[in-house]
């Protein structure tokens, strides 16, 4: 069953690059007590997610920090390594929390995994965004057609928040 709003974030493990090297952060070290803004996208690198989806966030975050977020995070099926890279070739590192789902654990637990092994892609996470508050989902958006970060985007966010 697929998450909505109103639901509780389930418990879920991911990875982050810190400085002593990969690290573990339940769902409740992310987001108990917090607002926050989590996307997610299906790989990162890939041309949507890379050139449209993320570099959204990143012009925006200021403005969207400013509207009461706390944090705002990015959550992707590759592994932690993958995420520290991108991280640092986007100029994301210390403006978005780059979460790591390598195994898709999350994407699969709160129902927006997806099949990408049609392009060798394996299991992968859909294309979301949401606003969760101490937890709790609070706003949600799936984008329905592949290759769009519309209804998942920055702007869409700014305007719900």
């Amino acid at each position: 069953m697929t998450i909505k709003v109103g639901d509780k974030l389930p418990q879920a493990t991911f990875r982050v690059m810190t400085a002593d090297g990969p690290a573990a952060r339940t769902t409740d070290d992310l987001f108990a007590g917090k607002k926050v803004v989590l996307f997610a996208v299906p790989g990162a690198f890939t041309p949507t997610c890379h050139r449209n989806h993320l570099p959204g966030y990143l012009e925006k975050a200021a403005e969207i920090k400013a509207k009461g977020v706390d944090a705002i995070m990015v959550t992707s099926t590759n592994d932690v390594f993958v995420m520290d890279a991108w991280s640092k070739a986007t100029g994301g590192t210390g403006v978005i929390e780059f979460l790591s789902d390598g195994n898709a654990d999350f994407a699969k637990e709160i129902g927006l995994s997806m099949d990408g092994s049609g392009f060798g892609l394996g299991t992968r996470s859909q294309r979301y965004s949401m606003l969760v508050e101490d937890g709790v989902v609070k706003e949600l958006s799936v984008e329905e057609a592949a290759g769009k970060a519309e209804a998942s985007g920055a702007a869409a966010m700014l305007e719900k928040l």
